[in-house]
């Protein structure tokens, strides 16, 4: 199995663990919590900052000592916009779930903003459609660079079966700002149905001998986190089957600037 694709675990609590010490990296960090009603999460932020988000049901919120109540909507992540909560650093967080509930828990480093907490409502978020034919997919950002975070990108995206996502294959792994910004990237999928599988490519430019420092082509299932520490990463959704997946980003710079692999920018004109 590849060292990129990390198996969440069967059943409830914590199924999913990324930490940068994990990964082999810097920045992102990444859990994922199933829960049952009458089941909790919670933890202390430290030095980092953490974006909380709703993937499916319903929990009664506790972050830096504010009570905020039940939040939580949507049952599918294939329906609707996600409730979330920002937790700065420095402060403690807890949710106990209503109703069966995946949360995901997004973590970057803390960089001193003195933010407050804030609930992130789904009328707060914006979504737009991305790509043409066979590449169209649908995008709903939670925590993009314009909203006041420390280090933290957080966005979701569906893409429907048969459809392209991430593509043309783009990389963001130089801090060379303001041509292209070194992000740290996981991506958390799901299917639906959830008996599908999609595909995703993680690889380097090749060298003028044909070789590549990294080349990776998974089969994901549902549940499953892929780890982007550099390269390009293109998804491909099989026929029947759309592919949601659930994006955390960051790096020395809060900013999203890619660069386009050479070969398949014509694609961006065509």
């Amino acid at each position: 199995m590849s060292k990129l694709l990390v198996k969440a675990d069967k059943g409830h609590g914590r199924v999913a663990h990324v930490t940068p010490q994990s990964a082999g990296w810097t920045y992102v960090g990444f859990d994922l919590h199933r829960l049952k009603p009458g089941q909790s999460a919670s933890g202390q932020t430290g030095d980092r900052e953490v974006c909380l988000v709703f993937v499916t049901g319903k929990g009664t919120t506790k972050a830096g000592g504010k009570d905020l109540g039940l939040l939580g909507a949507r049952m599918s992540p294939f329906e609707g916009k996600p409730w979330s909560v920002y937790v700065p650093e420095g402060s403690d967080w807890s949710v106990t779930a209503d109703t069966e509930l995946e949360l995901a828990v997004c973590s970057a480093p803390g960089l001193g903003g003195g933010l407050p907490v804030r609930v992130i409502g789904p009328d707060d978020l914006g979504q737009e459609v991305r790509g043409k034919g066979t590449n169209t997919r649908y995008v709903t950002n939670i925590l993009p660079e314009g909203k006041p975070a420390d280090s933290l990108l957080v966005v979701e995206v569906i893409t429907p079966g048969g459809h392209t996502s991430s593509y043309p294959p783009h990389k963001h792994d130089r801090d060379n700002l303001p041509a292209e910004s070194y992000l740290e990237e996981t991506y958390y999928h799901r299917l639906n149905p959830p008996q599908g599988f999609a595909f995703q490519r993680v690889y380097t430019d090749a060298d003028r001998h044909g070789a590549r420092d990294l080349d990776e082509a998974m089969a994901i299932e549902d549940g499953d986190v892929v780890l982007v520490p550099k390269g390009y990463h293109p998804c491909a959704a099989c026929h029947g089957y759309d592919l949601y997946y659930l994006n955390v980003m960051a790096g020395p710079k809060r900013t999203w600037k890619f660069h386009n692999a050479a070969e398949h920018e014509w694609l961006m004109k065509a």
